[in-house]
């Protein structure tokens, strides 16, 4: 571990220390991972996680959030939330993700307070502040801490960091809400996250590492890291990607030839 590193690891868990007891909005991916663990080595048992469970995340993110938990010795809130309680979420406009995060925030701050915990912090890093997040807003207006980005903490660093401290999540693909996958003015539907799930993680089967499959009404448009696109187009694996998005009811499946990045349906803005 570099100097720099250590100073700001060390940084962050004097930050941690110093708020006595914390609840961290946990999704099982890599920031909000490195987060309770850091929390748990500061805080001992007054380090808690409690994790959202509603269509729009993925089932494999829940269970490796649970797993994590159980492992760690981490005591785990599971709080479900339904879509139709949060205020203009499927009408999916541009500030969706505001409505939402005030929602799920809400609903962790309350849980956090009936366990007698006096904080909540999420998994921001630094690197987060690039892109169009209008859920940072209600995070704000909440009083929500974001110990990472006051750690000034990137995200290759946070990875580097779960390296260092064997975590599971070291290399694991950034993950986002299923919802980002709909363009923006596009009605979200249970049954259109449920398809876009199933994509996902047969992508996954298939060995592909990092990816996204956006929903543009039928059809499926493939993200996947440029290194990846020789592998895709070999026949069999065609094919096969093929005949199952077609079995999921989407009517074409594309590949997009500029490949993943975050954020992408951000671009039409």
């Amino acid at each position: 571990m570099t100097d720099l590193l250590t100073e700001k690891y060390s940084n962050l868990i004097m930050y941690l220390k110093d708020l006595g007891s914390l609840a961290v909005a946990f999704s099982g991916g890599v920031d909000s991972t490195f987060l309770l663990y850091a929390a748990k080595e500061a805080l001992g048992d007054k380090a808690i996680a409690i994790t959202i469970s509603s269509d729009f995340v993925s089932h494999r993110e829940q269970d490796d959030a649970k797993e994590f938990c159980a492992e760690h010795g981490i005591k785990q809130i599971v709080c479900p939330v339904n879509m139709s309680d949060i205020e203009h979420f499927s009408e999916n406009l541009p500030d969706r993700c505001y409505y939402c995060k005030r929602k799920l925030f809400e609903t962790i701050i309350k849980r956090a307070g009936e366990n007698g915990i006096t904080y909540v912090a999420e998994g921001s890093n630094l690197d987060d502040n690039n892109d169009y997040r209008p859920g940072h807003r209600a995070i704000k207006e909440l009083g929500v801490k974001s110990p990472l980005r006051e750690a000034s903490l990137s995200k290759a660093e946070i990875r580097a960091l779960s390296k260092e401290f064997d975590l599971p999540t070291w290399q694991k693909p950034s993950f986002a809400c299923l919802a980002s996958r709909i363009p923006y003015g596009n009605i979200i539907t249970s049954d259109k996250l449920s398809r876009i799930e199933q994509a996902e993680s047969h992508l996954q089967k298939l060995g592909f590492s990092q990816f996204r499959v956006r929903l543009h009404e039928d059809i499926a448009r493939i993200e996947l890291l440029p290194s990846d696109f020789s592998k895709i187009m070999e026949d069999s694996v065609r094919v096969d990607v093929y005949s199952y998005l077609k079995s999921l009811g989407f009517a074409y499946v594309t590949l997009d030839l500029q490949g993943y990045r975050t954020g992408s349906l951000n671009e039409t803005l």
